[in-house]
């Protein structure tokens, strides 16, 4: 009996233990498509529009690569060949423009980049052009969950909103799309304005009204 008791706490202590996340923020991702609409909606976009998001990740704490990103920001506009809906499907070729914090020095913005190409969910691949702006963003202090600003100056805007009844239009809505990338607590709401201002990639967009945003947290 000794001897079993034995063997059960040497595998006990020799269990892996689950490591504690590195880095944690918020999360913003709006899109030129509805991710919570209908499925007659839905179908009617599907390789006409919604080839264009903006992701937003917001450090609160931590560390990326061992350099400290507390309270620094990054942004990633990107453009695909195909429409945005479920990254699980194939949806083309993407290009992408980050935007970093202008707070962060050489190595912090080294750090954010390389932070938003792993949490991308392979979106983040091909980057047209790495800018730095001063971001302005208010996401996680709004005490309903919905409701979110990131500006970066000159090249990102973006306003959110909770959804409410008089966002249902067929009255067949659902959460239709996952988010783009892993995060929690995701919960989609309404676009007021989102637009991408920059040169390079090619197009600029912007998208009022639409039910295309998603909010939520990260840890890596």
């Amino acid at each position: 009996m000794r001897h079993a008791a034995f063997l059960l706490a040497a595998a006990l202590v020799s269990l892996p233990a689950f490591a504690a996340p590195q880095i944690t923020g918020y999360y913003v991702e709006t899109r030129t498509c509805d991710v919570y609409t209908g499925p007659c909606f839905a179908n009617s976009e599907i390789g006409l529009t919604g080839k264009e998001a903006i992701l937003a990740w917001v450090v609160d704490k931590g560390a990326w690569n061992g350099v400290s990103l507390d309270g620094l920001s990054v942004i990633a506009a990107v453009r695909a060949e195909g429409t945005l809906d479920d990254t699980r499907r194939d949806t083309g070729a993407t290009d992408a423009v980050l935007i970093v914090d202008e707070r962060a020095d050489a190595a912090q913005r080294a750090a954010l980049a390389d932070m938003a190409k792993a949490l991308s969910n392979g979106l983040v691949v091909t980057v047209a052009q790495v800018r730095t702006a001063a971001i302005d963003a208010n996401v996680g202090t709004c005490s309903k969950n919905g409701c979110a600003e990131v500006k970066a100056e000159g090249l990102v805007e973006i306003s959110t909103r909770c959804l409410n009844n008089g966002d249902h239009i067929c009255g067949n809505e659902e959460t239709y799309y996952p988010p783009l990338t892993n995060i929690e607590n995701a919960t989609p709401a309404y676009t007021e304005v989102s637009k991408f201002e920059g040169k390079d990639l090619g197009k600029t967009w912007q998208d009022v009204g639409s039910r295309s945003a998603f909010l939520g947290s990260f840890a890596a």
